[in-house]
């Protein structure tokens, strides 16, 4: 008989406990911890409460927790001692088959990392998915984490604690995160389109128009259609667009959607979440019969990250009617002007201008998107709302000195270039922390003709600052470059800078961003606000519409752009369902 709510809520500490035994690994403290925090208003709830219990605990626990746990494929395996839970989740992830070269890969993957850190491996070994890892999958995120700092790898094994924790309660409560589940398999189905050079390497790119692309473009057609999606067409830019009609003909709809490109090597997830998330919300509501006040207009766009040809933005840009006809005569790394590379997808620029929406015939715009950071993820937090997208201001620029001799040049005559950058570099960093929520890069960094006996006289460097207000940012913008000014005339130097790109911040919009609060407090989650230090195609769309955005935390770090990206299906879930109160809640107030 499955677990409930209601049992919990009404058990005392004695009975509370002894209901949730077996979840963490004879730690019974969490739970008896977590008791306090009753009454339950979804297993979310209860999640979170115990993963608060583990994070409030002393060090102490933490690593008592940490050491109840059991070697992967280690002693207590092999002589059957493991819990029954373990032992389940060992099984499935096949550590009880190991082949003997395997095994003794593990045993000294086990020894190294029980001296390096003195506790043992942790990790959730039936995965994002909760099908199981395979061995390999297992040993090469035992290579890579061996490799974190102490301090790092201790918040991660508990962090997998608490993925296994989700996992048995999910068992307990005959719980199947069945939407997250769809979300997280569409994302896996869709990575098998890679463009072949990358593909022969297991990698993932996908960049505007070519055959990977288009073979998304025709997959995401075919999985709208099977959503249930009333008319499903790719436009005149190649952005899928998918429409479920209201219960009422001509009423207006609510605009969504992500990119589906990626960067050169990038992860699964990065775009894409923010299409499969609403898909899985139109399959429920197909499913149930069910048509809301407004429509409901999903857009997979086709270009968000500018790796093929210098147009970023281009799909939703279309949208608002910013697509630059000289874009068409840009050529990509192998001389395909974009124009040909549009023919050949059978797409017809001259019909752009007819992908343009009108502001009238819609309520806002929202986006699901992974949050592409670290921030989430520390907290251990699914979600985030967006308060603001950043803007920013990109420069390259050159300071000139003089070069000369490293053994003959006293410090004090210097002209060095290089360390003028460097000193730079110290300014923006903590210049930008001063604010706490503007950041600031200098992420290149050359010399030219450099030489190890050579006093630098140029050094070329780019800078990129962002800030959640262009107010903000702009004050970042000339602190930073009177700053550089100062620096130059002190060390009698000279410079050029060149702006580059400048965006403007996309503020969410209070009513829809307090929508999405609502929907997160539904779940029985803590709200937490950020702002988007990355750019989204929610940045286009704010220019026409009312915008706001949704962030659900990644793995690993919470690392994007990246092979590494990953979430787990009851994260996926929880943003289906947060969606999905998002459409009830704007259903009543067009009723």
């Amino acid at each position: 008989m499955s677990l409930s709510l209601d049992q919990l809520n009404q058990a005392n500490r004695a009975d509370f406990t002894a209901l949730l035994d077996g979840i963490y690994e004879h730690s019974p403290w969490v739970a008896e911890a977590a008791w306090t925090k009753r009454p339950f208003r979804s297993l979310a709830h209860l999640k979170r409460a115990l993963t608060e219990a583990v994070r409030e605990a002393g060090l102490e626990a933490q690593l008592g927790l940490i050491r109840a746990h059991p070697e992967l494929a280690g002693k207590a395996a092999m002589a059957g001692t493991l819990t029954a839970e373990s032992t389940n989740e060992q099984s499935r992830a096949g550590l009880t088959h190991c082949t003997p070269e395997e095994f003794a890969k593990l045993q000294q993957l086990n020894a190294d990392y029980k001296t390096r850190f003195s506790w043992p491996f942790i990790l959730a070994v039936r995965g994002p998915r909760g099908l199981g890892l395979t061995r390999q999958e297992i040993i090469a995120t035992f290579e890579r984490r061996l490799q974190h700092p102490p301090d790092v790898e201790r918040a991660e094994c508990l962090r997998q604690i608490d993925r296994i924790a989700e996992i048995r309660l999910n068992d307990k409560f005959g719980f199947v995160p069945t939407l997250g589940n769809q979300v997280w398999d569409w994302a896996e189905q869709l990575a098998r389109h890679s463009e072949p050079e990358y593909a022969q390497r297991g990698e993932l790119t996908v960049t505007y128009l070519t055959e990977a692309h288009q073979a998304c473009s025709r997959e995401l057609v075919a999985w709208m259609r099977e959503c249930g999606f009333d008319k499903v067409e790719v436009d005149a830019v190649g952005n899928v667009v998918g429409r479920y009609h209201a219960a009422v003909p001509g009423a207006r709809s609510l605009l969504t959607g992500s990119h589906f490109d990626t960067v050169r090597n990038g992860g699964k997830y990065d775009g894409r979440l923010g299409i499969f998330v609403p898909m899985a919300c139109v399959q429920a509501l197909h499913a149930q019969g069910r048509r809301l006040p407004y429509g409901i207009e999903v857009v997979g766009f086709s270009e968000e990250e500018g790796q093929r040809y210098k147009a970023t933005f281009l799909g939703s840009g279309a949208l608002i009617g910013q697509f630059d006809p000289a874009w068409l005569d840009q050529r990509d790394a192998d001389g395909v002007p974009m124009r040909e590379a549009m023919a050949r997808a059978g797409l017809r620029p001259e019909n752009i201008p007819s992908v343009r929406r009108k502001a009238d015939d819609y309520l806002g715009f929202v986006e699901v998107h992974i949050e592409q950071g670290p921030v989430l993820h520390e907290l251990d937090l699914p979600l985030g709302v967006v308060t603001s997208i950043n803007g920013g201001v990109r420069f390259v620029g050159e300071v000139i000195g003089l070069a000369s001799h490293a053994g003959t040049t006293p410090m004090n005559r210097r002209r060095d270039a290089a360390v003028a950058v460097a000193e730079l570099a110290l300014y923006v960093e903590r210049r930008a922390a001063a604010d706490g929520d503007s950041v600031g890069t200098i992420g290149q960094l050359q010399v030219p003709n450099g030489s190890i006996n050579v006093v630098p006289g140029r050094c070329r460097f780019s800078l990129d600052l962002r800030a959640p207000t262009n107010e903000q940012r702009d004050r970042l913008v000339a602190d930073v470059l009177a700053e550089l000014a100062a620096l130059c005339e002190r060390r009698g130097l000279g410079y050029t800078l060149e702006e580059t790109m400048r965006a403007s911040a996309a503020p969410s919009h209070p009513q829809w961003q307090a929508r999405w609060e609502a929907a997160v407090d539904r779940l029985g989650l803590p709200i937490f606000r950020m702002p988007s230090g990355a750019g989204h195609d929610a940045m286009k769309l704010h220019e026409l519409l009312p915008q706001a955005m949704l962030f659900l935390r990644g793995g690993n770090g919470g690392i994007s752009h990246n092979p590494l990206e990953t979430i787990t299906n009851d994260d996926a879930q929880l943003c289906v369902e947060a969606f999905m109160h998002l459409l009830e809640d704007l259903a009543k107030d067009h009723a």
